[in-house]
């Protein structure tokens, strides 16, 4: 069987503002338009497809598997532009990385509140 997530859609209160969030902080090509969505896509081919919501967002976690040095960039990103961070999906540990299974992990929100997480061992 070959069974592969191909995308899944985003609502956000402001569909450009989250999928640049995602697309600046990842280092991801830029959100295309693709009807009433952007679209941002990641190295394995899974889109997040962007749209803007009119009702209530419930956040959702969205977990991205990244290199050493790709945790490191985006770490660095998150930190010059004072994104706050988490290194639990509860936000009990501000300002820490976690080290859980041997490798780094942290989260932080994106515009619209969803918990977003960076991770470099699954």
């Amino acid at each position: 069987m070959s069974v592969e997530l191909n995308h899944t859609i985003v609502h956000s209160v402001d569909r450009e503002a989250a999928a640049r969030f995602l697309a600046e902080t990842l280092d991801l090509p830029a959100p295309q338009p693709f009807g009433p969505f952007l679209v941002v896509r990641t190295a394995n081919g899974v889109s997040l497809d962007f749209m803007t919501s009119p009702r209530p967002i419930a956040e959702q976690h969205y977990a991205f598997l990244v290199s050493d040095g790709e945790f490191d960039a985006i770490f660095g990103r998150l930190k010059q532009r004072g994104v706050d961070f988490w290194a639990d999906p509860m936000r009990r540990r501000p300002n820490e990385i976690n080290t859980g299974n041997g490798g780094r992990g942290v989260y932080f929100l994106d515009p619209s509140g969803h918990a977003l997480e960076i991770l470099t061992r699954a």
